[in-house]
């Protein structure tokens, strides 16, 4: 008799379709069968009771790893992904930008033998430079990163470079991931403030305002349908964005919309009072309980296409080492997006199906690592993560794995919790502690065999 490596037993898998009981029997790293009851197995898994989630795929990461490392690195932030249940990255970093072949391919050697979970690299794209597009997706580039405005010391693209980078992608068959902020929209808004002397916490929603994102958004979604490119834009944070996206799609365009649960939970007054600890961009927009339900809704209709956490940590003591003008953008997220989104399962905001669907699968078929990625299935990777949805606690900074040391939703409760992460049938992490064997892999994008792009259901 065919014997496995790893029988989970009698948990409820959960896929964007629905649930039901399986017997996840897992050889040489891949699933064999999710009706494996009677195979003898080297390591057997007693999961009733628990829920059976495809590992998380999160597909905006900074670990500032070369770079910026006092910030994050690769093994303290894919310690904080394996505890949380996520076991695919798509990487980037800015104080290092990946520009061309040579930069990939030295990031990708450096990185080998640091990291706990399974990780893809994202490039740069750099105004004016299409040139690099076609050799870095050849190498194996996640996707191009876009600025439509300068931030973290990255070029902003104007419309007319936007386009002839979209262009190259579409010749290409590449993907970009797009941050839309327009750039005279928030240079003209940082001039008025600095003339004002304004240096409080509550300049940041009138400096990286609505109209920025809405005007970026909705020209950089024009332009993907124009070129016949695919993109993503990055951390809407608001509904009309949404729909500016959904009406190009609904035109054709091959445009997604990322969200993150700073966009869900975090209010845009929280500012005056948390001041560099709200310091991300763009920043909070929700002013209201309506505001909050309206993303939840767009989540689960699919307006908002997946989810990611955008995770940019700094230090506490790096938050608060300057001004407001100067301290460095973003959040930590990796240790707490997962169980955001179960919690959100937990009090009916979202289904368990979502969660697989949002946070596995789509992102997984959008940056073409489906079928291996985002999925609980025979021959993709086993990875898998144990949920116990009952399980009620509360998040403390103790909890947080990553080099900042803090977390947003610091003493949030919260409603079911990952209790074990495989990944490719390995136990990464158990109990909210990892493993730490370092024994993540560079993901080979031709692994993929399934179409992506327009197939992606959105």
């Amino acid at each position: 008799m065919l014997e496995a490596d790893l029988l989970i037993s009698g948990g409820t898998l959960v896929t964007s379709q629905g649930r039901r009981t399986a017997h996840v029997a897992v050889r040489q790293g891949r699933i064999l069968t999710l009706d494996g009851a009677g195979l003898r197995a080297v390591h057997t898994v007693d999961a009733t009771g628990l829920l059976l989630l495809p590992g998380g795929v999160d597909t905006h990461v900074h670990l500032m790893d070369p770079g910026s490392t006092d910030r994050e690195d690769f093994p303290s932030g894919t310690r904080a992904a394996a505890a949380s249940g996520v076991t695919t990255i798509i990487e980037h970093s800015h104080g290092r930008p990946v520009r061309t072949v040579r930069d990939l391919e030295d990031k990708a050697a450096y990185l080998h033998g640091r990291s706990n979970v399974d990780f893809a690299l994202a490039a740069h794209a750099w105004p004016g430079d299409t040139g690099a597009v076609a050799p870095l997706w050849q190498a194996g580039a996640a996707f191009f990163k876009v600025f439509t405005c300068t931030t973290h010391g990255i070029p902003g693209h104007d419309a007319a470079t936007l386009r002839a980078h979209l262009q190259a992608t579409a010749d290409a068959g590449a993907i970009s991931l797009i941050h839309c902020e327009d750039e005279s929209l928030t240079a003209a808004a940082e001039s008025v403030l600095r003339a004002a002397g304004r240096e409080d916490p509550g300049l940041l929603p009138e400096w990286r305002n609505r109209d920025a994102e809405v005007v970026a958004a909705a020209v950089a979604a024009m332009l993907i349908r124009r070129t016949g490119s695919r993109a993503t834009v990055a951390h809407v944070s608001h509904p009309e964005v949404a729909a500016y996206l959904a009406a190009e799609r609904a035109r054709g365009a091959q445009v997604y919309a990322e969200t993150c649960p700073q966009y869900l939970l975090l209010r845009e007054d929280e500012v005056h009072a948390h001041g560099p600890f709200r310091k991300f961009t763009p920043p909070a927009r929700a002013r209201h309980d309506e505001d909050e339900a309206a993303l939840w809704r767009l989540l689960r209709d699919g307006g908002l296409t997946h989810v990611s956490s955008d995770h940019a940590p700094s230090t506490p003591e790096q938050k608060t080492s300057g001004g407001i003008w100067d301290v460095h953008f973003g959040l930590p997220g990796l240790d707490s997006t997962m169980a955001v989104l179960l919690s959100a399962a937990a009090g009916g905001m979202l289904a368990y199906e979502d969660i697989a669907r949002l946070y596995s699968e789509v992102p997984a078929r959008i940056y073409g690592l489906w079928p291996r990625k985002g999925r609980i299935a025979p021959g993709a990777d086993a990875d898998i993560v144990l949920v116990d949805p009952a399980a009620r606690w509360r998040l403390r900074k103790e909890d947080v794995l990553s080099k900042a040391a803090w977390s947003p939703y610091e003493g949030m409760g919260m409603t079911g919790r990952a209790v074990a992460t495989y990944l490719r049938g390995e136990l990464i992490a158990e109990h909210g502690k990892p493993v730490d064997r370092r024994t993540g892999r560079l993901i080979d994008r031709s692994v993929a065999t399934a179409a992506t792009g327009s197939s992606v259901q959105a």
